[in-house]
Parts: C-alpha cells; structure tokens; sequence
C-alpha cells in the first residue's frame, strides 16, 4: 500500500531518514564505549555517578529520538509509490540489520539501567566487544542500501 501524494516529498523524507539514521548511528557508536569508561570508574564515585548523567542525556537526549525520526522518515519511504522493490534482497538484508539494531537498542537501555542502579555485573571486555555491533550492523545497512547486492 502506498501514497502518491508522499510523492513530492521523497527527497525531504529521504534527507530526513539519512540525517536521522546519521545521528542514532553517533549516539549508538558512543553509547557502549561510556559503558567501557563507566567499568573503569568506582561504584558511587563522582566520576561514575558523571558516566550516569552522560548516558541518561545521550540516550534519552540523542538517541531515542533520532531512532524515532529515522523510523517515522523510514515509514513515510516505504509508503511513497517506487521507494521499495518488495522483492530485492537487499531491502530484506536492511529490514533484518535493522531489527538487530533496535535489538542492541533495547540492550544499551538495560544496560543503561543496571549502571543506574549500581547492578552491572558485565566487565569491560564486555562491553568492548559489544561496543562493536552498531558499526558491523551499520556496514550491513548502508551496503545493503547503497550496492544493493
């Protein structure tokens, strides 16, 4: 189902998605590497109750929100006439990336919570490794979108 009035807006959704994607894909590179500094600080110092205010602010300040713009900008490309081959792999290979980056999503907030709550009980290597999944699943989607294989 799609709309041809989204038509003449193609180009400003498309900005929008690509601005969108552009600044939760910041917010997620840098999310997991506080959580890597916030291991190294001491359980109620200053310097860790600071890692605390950090992540609160890019999560809910940043993050959240660019991943909301870039689904809603998402949406309205789907819905506009031409903006998606159902049948072309590569579009199927972004859907399936994208779900695991609203997935690695959902565990930076957890994970956010149990530092909040003085709970982490991950140790840093952990989040070292994890710190690199958004930009492997980011290579996924932009090949996918850009070469189109």
């Amino acid at each position: 189902m799609t709309f041809p009035v989204l038509l003449p807006f193609f180009k400003w959704f498309l900005a929008l998605h690509i601005m969108s994607f552009t600044a939760w894909m910041a917010g997620m590179f840098y999310l997991p590497r506080l959580y890597v500094y916030h291991c190294q600080a001491s359980l109620g110092s200053a310097e860790s109750e600071r890692f605390k205010v950090m992540e609160r602010r890019l999560l809910k300040q940043i993050i959240n929100p660019a991943m909301i713009s870039t689904f809603i900008f998402g949406l309205l490309l789907v819905f506009t006439p031409g903006a998606v081959n159902w049948n072309a792999a590569w579009w199927w290979v972004k859907i399936i990336a994208l779900v695991g980056m609203f997935g690695f999503h959902g565990a930076c907030s957890r994970w956010r919570r149990d530092f909040l709550n003085d709970a982490n009980t991950r140790p840093e290597k952990f989040y070292r490794v994890a710190n690199e999944v958004p930009t492997i699943l980011f290579i996924i989607i932009v090949v996918a979108v850009v070469v189109k294989p």
